[in-house]
């Protein structure tokens, strides 16, 4: 045991002083943060470039008025328009583009075109195809000569958000948002699927570079090699809960400083101000426009509250303890599986024909958590989750949406099983094929090798 205590400190301490894990540790957090924060910043605060469109309709003026001018666009009508003409001409008059609209609209979808030498924006389309929409079906609904037909369409407009609420076996009850669970299980099962290749790897590579090194021989005369590829095993492995640990310290620091400086208040707090806003604007009758009137925060402020409060509502604890449990053994499941391929090849050529089978299993599990995050509940994400080779991954993906504490204690215990039977197995590799030199090393050979008594 002393051995490989010693083994562990010497490469947990190489490689937590390098300057690729230190940056990596502290940028990570901070990369993660600004994928999510960049784009929308930058989508709210981006400078709209003006635009000029003229509007000509096919021998009508159906639509006239029905395009409203935007802080960003103006839609201009043109009677009596060659569009042909202007088609070559529309620039030099300072349009931005033509809207050409024919009567067969209201039949035809694809009667309307938008001609300009820059592909528009989405905004923009969805806009128009949304009021010339709106317009096609008030025109309709007249024709069926309703009486205060704006009146009724007015008051019957209507806007409708599901909240889900999860009550558990107590019987308590929780606000849950099902796109921050996906977004939280897509975060984990990847998560999980990067670490185990990389640190896999970094197993790999480490009893590869000793072997053709020749330092491994040194060693191996002062412990066993067993001792020396559990060493090292458990070495990598607590570097990678420093980094897990110091990430997650991070994250909710960030998340922390986001929360003070982008709300002023509680999320929670907020989160009820907005329920019993909603409960009042019922009791009072009032509409959507009056309701927003008098409501006190933002639709911002709003949306920031409602997704801190169901970020709040996760059960951080369950998802995080489990995500060590599973990193631990399912690292040391690949880990081990990758020592006895570093030990047993000779040059980088040869680990080509022993990964493949090992990652086949990793990208399939990455597949089906990607399956799971629409149907947690599903046989096959089940089933994945119980298979100790992809149990680590799937199960990442359906912890975010509740899963029985049950299941993840089966999953964990035939993974831990299966570690431990593959670490006799690839200790048995370890131990002959360390010292293996200038053999081409096959299937066949390595079970030879597992069952040698010597």
């Amino acid at each position: 045991m002393g051995n490989i205590s010693t083994i562990i400190t010497r490469e947990y301490t190489s490689r937590v002083k390098k300057k690729s894990f230190i940056l990596m540790t502290v940028l990570t957090p901070l990369i993660f943060v600004a994928l999510f924060l960049v784009p929308v910043l930058i989508m709210g605060n981006q400078d709209k470039e003006f635009k000029k469109i003229a509007v000509i309709e096919d021998g009508s003026d159906l639509f006239k008025g029905v395009l409203k001018d935007r802080d960003d666009v103006d839609f201009e009508y043109i009677d009596n328009a060659d569009i042909n003409q202007l088609k070559g001409t529309f620039e030099e008059a300072g349009y931005y583009g033509i809207l050409y609209i024919s009567p067969v609209v209201t039949n035809v979808p694809q009667a309307v075109q938008l001609i300009s030498k820059k592909q528009p924006p989405m905004d923009l389309l969805q806009y128009i195809e949304r009021m010339l929409e709106q317009d096609i079906e008030n025109k309709k609904l007249l024709a069926y000569n309703i009486e205060n037909l704006d009146e009724i369409l007015k008051s019957v407009q209507t806007n409708v958000a599901v909240q889900t609420i999860r009550i558990d076996d107590a019987g308590e009850t929780k606000e849950t948002s099902t796109g921050i669970s996906m977004v939280l299980a897509y975060i984990g099962a990847f998560l999980m699927y990067m670490v185990v290749i990389m640190f896999g790897v970094q197993v790999m590579r480490g009893v590869f570079e000793e072997k053709n090194n020749r330092i491994v021989e040194v060693i191996i005369s002062s412990v066993k090699p067993v001792e020396l590829m559990m060493g090292k095993i458990i070495g990598i492995a607590l570097v990678g809960l420093t980094q897990f640990s110091i990430w997650i310290i991070l994250s909710f620091g960030i998340l922390t400083v986001i929360q003070s400086k982008v709300l002023p208040d509680n999320p929670k707090a907020m989160s009820e101000q907005i329920s019993q806003s909603v409960m009042n604007q019922a009791r009072a009758g009032m509409d959507n426009e009056a309701f927003m009137q008098s409501a006190d925060l933002s639709a911002q402020e709003q949306e920031f509250a409602k997704i801190f409060n169901n970020l709040m509502n996760v059960n951080w604890p369950f998802i995080l303890t489990s995500f060590f449990f599973y990193f631990i053994f399912g690292y040391l499941l690949y880990a081990s599986v990758f020592a006895a391929i570093g030990s047993a090849v000779d040059t980088d050529t040869d680990t080509q024909q022993f990964m493949f089978p090992i990652m086949l299993p990793i990208i399939l599990a990455l597949f089906v958590a990607i399956g799971t995050m629409e149907n947690p509940e599903s046989s096959l994400s089940f089933w994945f989750s119980m298979i100790p080779f992809t149990s680590p991954i799937v199960m990442m993906a359906r912890l975010p949406f509740e899963v029985p504490v049950w299941e993840v204690v089966v999953s964990i215990a035939v993974l831990i099983a299966t570690f431990v039977a593959f670490v006799y197995l690839a200790a048995r590799i370890y131990r002959i094929g360390i010292l293996m030199y200038g053999k081409k090393v096959t299937y066949k050979e390595m079970w030879k090798w597992i069952r040698y008594k010597g």
